[in-house]
């Protein structure tokens, strides 16, 4: 069943994540060009995912018992009608109110279309078919950066928002036209009394996933908003920074497959704190590169750790999901990351405001390793099955 439902599900997140992923060096550089803040930038980029955090639980809770798809497409359709708002909002509060909305719309999507691929994977193969779905999935994120940045050069900003609604609905019609409702997986929650989420996140795994997720997200969430600004002080063109995005995403892309299938031949956890060291590490050394090559170099190298730990740490989510329910466990996962994307690039912008922007990347490289230690902490009496 998952090798006929994935090239579907596949192709349709890919056309909502190119959408995106193709203002996404475009939104920082519209934003700064209103005149806002560093503060204010982040306050913009962190409200998709302040009302993203608060609606994946929920959401998440709710498709394990009412299926999947509806809120699949229910979350693209309105994604495509907020994305109109880009258009027209001409402040910061009309900006931020969009990315209100759309962080209620992205909360049904990508958490229940990995919950959705989590429900079919084959015990022993998540790994496997998390990296799989990283690849396909991300692969929206790593083209559009690029194909943003060049429309944006030769074409102005409106285009790049038109396209980016025309592409989530096609993401809506695939979703609602060929994408079947698949029997779920029973769980533990089905089967006995309804576990809570405070129940759900005593589990140690949970924790340990949860602490590691949101940290890496406080630091990386304001890296996400400041780089193309960094790479813009550099002298670097507007194609040229969504190339250098479009090379870290697709150095994600096309080895998470090879990631995937690392996690299912050894220790999930010791993979993910390995690759995770090596993460924040590169981190530090975004403010040395000078350069589009020096920059391009450190993209591409912290591309390659993000392929090989996340895999790891979404088959971990898996593991667990069989236990609490796929859809809730996934949230977890997922507002761990809202919660640390959300207030990290207000806190960085606080931080660029008052230190530099180079301390927004050092800001980054130590909440990575703080994630690394908890997440090694609260997971260290974990054993892999097929270890």
């Amino acid at each position: 069943m998952i090798k006929k439902v994935f090239p579907i599900l596949a192709l349709c997140v890919f056309s909502a994540t190119l959408g995106i992923g193709i203002i996404s060096p475009l939104l920082p550089l519209y934003i700064s060009s209103m005149g806002a803040t560093g503060v204010g930038l982040g306050i913009i980029m962190a409200s998709y995912h302040i009302s993203n955090s608060v609606a994946v639980p929920i959401v998440g809770r709710q498709s394990d018992r009412r299926g999947r798809k509806v809120f699949l497409a229910t979350g693209l359709l309105i994604y495509s009608i907020t994305s109109v708002g880009y258009i027209f909002a001409d402040n910061v509060v009309l900006l931020s109110v969009v990315r209100l909305f759309q962080g209620i719309a992205g909360a049904m999507v990508l958490p229940i279309a990995i919950a959705y691929l989590g429900d079919l994977s084959p015990e022993g193969e998540e790994g496997k078919w998390m990296g799989y779905a990283n690849a396909a999935f991300f692969s929206g994120f790593g083209f559009g950066p690029f194909i943003g940045g060049v429309v944006t050069e030769n074409f102005g900003q409106n285009p790049a928002f038109f396209i980016l609604i025309g592409l989530n609905l096609l993401a809506f019609f695939i979703a609602f036209f060929f994408l079947p409702e698949v029997s779920r997986r029973k769980t533990s929650e089905e089967e006995g009394p309804t576990l809570s989420f405070k129940e759900m996140t005593s589990n140690s795994m949970v924790k340990g996933l949860f602490s590691f997720r949101m940290a890496q997200a406080l630091g990386r969430g304001g890296i996400g908003t400041f780089l193309p600004i960094f790479a813009a002080m550099l002298g670097i063109s507007t194609s040229l920074i969504g190339m250098l995005l479009t090379v870290n995403i697709l150095s994600v892309t096309l080895l998470s497959p090879v990631g995937g299938m690392i996690a299912d031949r050894f220790n999930r956890r010791t993979i993910t704190i390995i690759s995770s060291i090596l993460f924040a590490a590169v981190l530090a050394v975004i403010p040395y590169a000078n350069g589009f090559v020096p920059l391009l170099l450190v993209l591409l190298v912290q591309g390659l750790t993000a392929a090989v730990s996340m895999p790891a740490a979404t088959a971990l989510v898996v593991e667990e999901g069989r236990t609490y329910g796929m859809g809730s466990t996934m949230s977890v996962f997922f507002v761990a990351m809202g919660v640390g994307i959300a207030t990290g690039p207000i806190i960085s912008g606080g931080i660029h405001d008052s230190l530099g922007i180079n301390s927004v990347f050092y800001f980054g490289a130590v909440m990575g390793a703080i994630g690394t230690v908890l997440f090694s902490w609260f997971t260290r009496g974990y054993q892999q099955g097929n270890d």
